[in-house]
């Protein structure tokens, strides 16, 4: 559903500040006395095409061109939504480029927006673009040339280079730096009952496969007395294959994953990076954030993937964020839109009108006895000042994806935590 356009973790902190405002398309928490924290989740399509290239642009901010403005949109989307911690998905994999972007960008002014500190972040390494070594495409040829579209389909996940569309979490609260767990190296077929094409890898490359196509992180935020686990993923589009249906049924089991790693009798499998066994423990916090690439009505999911976690009995999904941006989007664009099941109101990605069409891919799910006191989706109508930071499809921007800033939108949720 995302298009393909074609090693160690960092826990950095910088200065802090506390700046907080209202913005139009999200609700204003100060002054209610409820103690909310603010969790969000943005596939910001901040990868570039090129190793290297995501740091020369954050580093030069005042230089004037399409992929600087699109940095400076995307930051005053997340300074509109002021959330205390966000998921940022599709930002290449570079720690010094996440200290830029938060230093040049979130943290100054964005056309009178409130500029958001964040003295907390964590990055880790992706499996996209690292080689696998195997002819994981089957078409014959180990691609090892980094830069095309054959050695990414080779690759433990897409990616045109190592650590292209990869992760940054950003947090105002502390992240607890010794108790992050990653899985980035767990093998698919170490998942029980996994939904892997068998007739599709050969034994060998099905030995070396791993699960995730960027990775998992439970990074625990301190919030006052309480921990929560910030469990965050980019699982892959399940498209751009074959009648195998292999990144369906990949985005299946990366989904699957937090559904079982939340509940203790289903987790004893689950391995992470430093050899670690087991999931949370019963009672502890959680939100599953991320882009899921997964709808629970429409699009191409294998088997409703999402549904997985949407309708588990641990997992709060009886609020749904919404925007009227995305309802008109629909009513506008027409297409593949207008045979949907979903209700329009909850999509948080702007795709093609012939197919898939707009869809929710997006999600912030809290724990059940999370209480949900707001949420929302950052989609203006047209008619809104701020509908320039979401826009429509536009070949000015094809430099970049096509929009001003991405074709997902911003979800947020604002909770009271237990």
């Amino acid at each position: 559903m995302k298009k393909r356009a074609l090693l160690t973790a960092v826990l950095c902190a910088v200065s802090a500040a506390t700046i907080s405002a209202a913005p139009a398309t999200a609700a204003p928490r100060e002054g209610t006395g409820r103690g909310e924290v603010r969790f969000a989740t943005y596939n910001l399509s901040l990868n570039r095409p090129t190793p290297g290239l995501l740091r020369e642009h954050l580093a030069n901010p005042d230089v004037d061109d399409v992929y600087r403005r699109q940095a400076h949109n995307v930051a005053e989307v997340i300074q509109r939504a002021h959330p205390d911690v966000v998921l940022i998905n599709e930002f290449d994999y570079d720690s010094e480029a996440a200290r830029l972007f938060a230093e040049n960008f979130l943290a100054v002014s964005q056309n009178g927006a409130p500029a958001q500190r964040y003295p907390y972040r964590f990055v880790a390494p992706s499996n996209t673009g690292i080689a696998s070594g195997f002819d994981l495409n089957n078409n014959g040829v180990v691609d090892t040339t980094p830069g095309d579209q054959a050695y990414g389909d080779d690759s433990f996940g897409f990616g045109l280079f190592p650590g292209q569309y990869g992760m940054v979490v950003y947090s105002k609260y502390p992240i607890d730096a010794r108790a992050v767990r990653t899985f980035q190296l767990f093998k698919w077929r170490d998942m029980p009952g996994n939904a892997m094409p068998a007739d599709f890898y050969s034994p060998e490359e099905q030995a070396v496969l791993r699960l995730s196509s960027k990775s998992h992180w439970d990074v625990p935020i301190r919030v006052g007395k309480k921990t929560v686990h910030f469990l965050t993923s980019h699982p892959t589009p399940p498209t751009f294959d074959g009648p195998e249906d292999r990144n369906g049924r990949r985005n299946h089991d990366e989904i699957r994953f937090w559904a079982d790693y939340v509940t203790p009798r289903k987790s004893s499998y689950i391995y992470d990076d430093k050899g670690r066994k087991g999931g949370l423990k019963p009672g502890q916090n959680f939100v599953i954030a991320g882009d899921q690439n997964a709808d629970p009505y429409d699009g191409d999911s294998y088997q409703s993937a999402i549904r997985q976690l949407t309708e588990h009995p641990l997992v709060n999904a009886r609020t749904t964020p919404a925007s009227p941006g995305a309802a008109e989007a629909t009513t506008l664009q027409g297409g593949a839109n207008l045979t949907h099941r979903g209700d329009p109101r909850f999509d948080t990605a702007d795709f093609s009108d012939t197919a898939p069409g707009n869809l929710r891919a997006d999600y912030v799910l809290p724990r059940v006895g999370t209480k949900v006191a707001g949420s929302g989706v950052f989609w203006p109508v047209r008619a809104d000042p701020l509908f320039r930071l979401t826009g429509v499809f536009d070949p000015q921007w094809s430099a970049v994806n096509g929009f001003p800033t991405s074709d997902h939108r911003l979800v947020w949720a604002d909770l009271v935590l237990r």
